[in-house]
């Protein structure tokens, strides 16, 4: 049977969610593709003109100013100033000109235009000029300005990464980076796996409202916190003589913002454990710890490992609680905040920031690679009995 057969065979619901999960995974892919493009384009082409361009090439108008006087030949009874407005630029090409920045494109290349005051200008597609006066140009006359819209062949190029990678400070804010990263995705989960097994499994009073607690605080808005965090981190730092931005410092703060979610995610999937399985290791006497560390952390490798990648891809991501709770300085700056830097005090260099896109994505596409097995298993956590 042929592959066209087959998918009539299916049924039209099922077709239908084909060609739906199809076009959600094009338009997922569609801006990544755009950011791969851009990322290897050329700044000026980036400015004038979109990636979907990239393959057709683009044009762009250029300011560029004539021959001086003294370049000024006598033919005849007319004086004469040429040359070339593309020299030393290979493949490109001149479309139209013109002598007014509101009109750079009044004529076309090839085309002979009147300026005005016995003055006229041929520019050719291929950038060679002749500026021709009826009379002597002076000494003392500026080169003439005139406006030139240029087309240029698709033009790729590795230099926006070679900028990125070569910064200075990059190899550093890397290693902060990672030092920042693996234990903010640790700590957390192993604080709320254990919580997670005494809402679970522990009778205890208040159980539920400490469950509420926990969903309610998912909901609470990061930036609501930082600042009467952030002075709690001073008070303490002041009273023990420290610094308040250290490492452990942004640890703790990653742990916070990370826990409610974690507890939730990790309750669903071990709640939905068989109940048999902890009731019979509790007959045969262990402890709450034993049954634990021994039967509910292996069947629940899963859901850790989803949290993992949750918390891993936050935490390397982020800049905003970085330079909170971390700061700046160039012994302690992670690698979105050297990125950023790079951008300019404008932010409009916008080849390093879609290289840069590509810099960041590369450990956290190994992380979820490595986990990804566990990922789906992990989501549906609590939705079957039995996990």
């Amino acid at each position: 049977m042929t592959a066209i057969g087959s998918y009539f065979k299916i049924g039209p619901a099922r077709l239908f969610v084909h060609l739906a999960v199809l076009l959600i995974v094009i338009i997922w892919l569609i801006p990544t593709l755009g950011i791969f493009v851009s990322a290897l384009r050329d700044k000026d082409q980036i400015v004038v003109s979109g990636w979907w361009t990239a393959f057709v090439g683009s044009t762009q108008t250029a300011a560029v100013r004539l021959g001086t006087p003294d370049q000024q030949k006598q033919e005849g009874a007319s004086y004469v100033i040429s040359g070339n407005v593309l020299e030393g630029q290979t493949g490109r090409e001149v479309k139209a000109f013109g002598n007014r920045v509101q009109q750079p494109a009044a004529f076309k290349a090839g085309e002979t235009a009147d300026l005005g005051d016995g003055e006229t200008l041929q520019i050719n597609s291929d950038g060679s000029y002749r500026y021709v006066k009826n009379a002597a140009f002076s000494p003392d006359q500026r080169p003439r300005r005139i406006y030139a819209s240029v087309s240029a062949p698709p033009e790729f190029t590795m230099q926006n990464y070679n900028t990125v990678l070569t910064s200075e400070g990059i190899g550093q804010s890397f290693i902060n980076s990672l030092t920042v990263t693996i234990p903010a995705t640790i700590i957390p989960i192993l604080i709320a796996a254990f919580a997670a097994y005494a809402l679970s499994w522990m009778e205890f009073p208040g159980r539920g409202l400490l469950i509420a607690l926990v969903v309610g605080l998912i909901v609470v808005p990061l930036q609501m916190s930082l600042i009467p965090l952030l002075r709690l981190y001073n008070e303490i730092g002041n009273i023990l003589g420290q610094p308040s931005k250290t490492y452990p410092g942004i640890w703790l703060a990653h742990t916070a913002f990370g826990m409610p979610l974690a507890i939730y995610l990790l309750r669903a999937y071990i709640a939905g454990l068989p109940k048999e399985i902890i009731e019979s290791a509790r007959v045969d006497g262990a402890s709450d710890f034993e049954i634990f560390v021994r039967i509910v952390l292996p069947l629940s490798f899963p859901a850790l490992a989803s949290f993992a990648i949750f918390q891993f891809l936050w935490v390397w991501n982020d800049l905003l609680v970085a330079m909170v709770f971390l700061g700046t300085d160039k012994d302690h700056i992670v690698l979105t905040g050297s990125l950023n830097a790079l951008l300019g005090s404008r932010g409009g260099n916008w080849e390093i920031l879609t290289a840069s896109a590509f810099v960041t994505i590369i450990v956290p596409l190994l992380v979820f690679f490595g986990l990804q097995r566990y990922l789906v298993r992990g989501l549906l956590a609590g939705s079957v009995k039995g996990g």
